[in-house]
């Protein structure tokens, strides 16, 4: 299937990053679709004039997205972004290794975006090019009854059309509006996903980067320990020389001594300097480890909200059905009043007919 893709379509720009899809149960978690970095790469199909993201891990397709111009990519964090794709009813999320790799990955989705409205908008020309000579070469000898819409009559009272459309407005913005919320709570919550996802990276590289410190530093403080044993027995030799006078060895080997001692202190001072710079890495990830826990504070804070949001909708659904069955219930008293009231006016109909045959007795 790819590779006859790939024969007529043209790569533009790849890069690589972690791919993740929605829940699409919760459409609220994120869900990696790659174990690791794969490749994603933007597509020009001549044929078709489309542009498409793909996406292959192994022998499976990852990612196959035809870009529309209504697609919207948004960078959710330093180094992860997300878009929408609402033919195949899901929303992709990368996480790139550098935040200029996605400043790279978001000016070509904007770029391909616009190439892909302009290449809709010539497409769209040509039809109505297309439409418009059709329209020439048909016959025009439709009458005015056939070109002319259909007029519609409507019987019963005017307050009850009124009270219908507005109960029917009223639905609509409370529907609006508890959807307004609840797209809120989920771009939030994705949001904050996102950035647990950057921590957690962050956080693995510290670990890791910590580990292989602490390995050092131990390595280091037996050297540092040999060298200390080594700075004293020189020292010891030097001291003895000076003691004895000409009975050691000669001046050469005693400069060579002070020479290889000033060597070892200043090793010693370098070896000081990286040991305070690891403690200070260290220091920095218990930061990194502390934004963490902050990050998932937060995010059980929108779990909670958005837990208060689904109750404030299921609320408002049962007053809606409420409504709507008040609303059905005054519709048919209403008929039942229009059917009495038809009948009086047949009924006073036959009683003004009656009299006027009496009058002209």
């Amino acid at each position: 299937m790819f590779p006859h893709h790939r024969e007529r379509e043209q790569p533009i720009f790849s890069a690589r990053a972690h791919v993740f899809q929605i829940d699409p149960a919760t459409k609220r978690n994120w869900i990696p679709a790659s174990k690791h970095a794969v490749t994603v790469s933007f597509f020009y199909d001549a044929n078709r004039n489309v542009y498409r993201i793909i996406s292959v891990g192994g022998t499976k397709a990852i990612i196959n997205c035809t870009i529309t111009p209504s697609m919207t990519f948004t960078k959710t964090s330093q180094k992860f972004g997300q878009w929408a794709d609402s033919r195949a009813n899901t929303v992709y999320g990368l996480g790139f290794a550098t935040e200029q790799q996605l400043h790279q990955f978001s000016e070509r989705f904007k770029e391909v975006k616009d190439a892909a409205r302009l290449a809709r908008e010539k497409s769209q020309d040509k039809m109505e090019l297309a439409n418009t000579a059709l329209t020439i070469a048909a016959p025009q000898d439709l009458s005015d009854e056939l070109q002319s819409p259909p007029v519609m009559c409507v019987n019963g009272p005017e307050d009850k059309m009124f009270r219908s459309q507005s109960a029917d407005i009223t639905l609509s913005s409370e529907k609006e509006r508890i959807k307004k919320m609840l797209s809120e709570g989920s771009i939030c919550e994705m949001n904050l996903d996102a950035e647990l996802f950057t921590l957690q990276d962050s956080n693995s590289k510290l670990v890791a980067a910590l580990h292989e410190a602490n390995a050092n530093v131990e390595q280091w403080k037996k050297q540092l320990a040999a060298y200390q044993e080594e700075t004293e027995r020189l020292r010891d030799q030097v001291a003895d020389l000076e003691a004895h006078g000409g009975q050691g060895p000669s001046d050469l080997l005693k400069d060579e001594l002070t020479q290889s001692l000033e060597e070892l202190e200043a090793l010693l001072k370098a070896k000081d300097e990286e040991i305070h710079i690891l403690q200070s890495k260290k220091t920095e990830y218990h930061e990194m480890e502390q934004e963490r826990e902050e990050a998932i504070h937060r995010l059980q804070e929108i779990e909670m909200r958005n837990m208060e949001l689904e109750r404030r909708v299921q609320n408002t659904e049962q007053n809606l059905s409420n409504t709507l069955e008040d609303r059905d219930r005054m519709e048919v008293e209403i008929q039942r009043a229009i059917e009495i009231l038809d009948v009086k006016i047949f009924d006073l109909n036959d009683l003004r007919q009656s009299l006027v045959k009496l009058l002209d007795k």
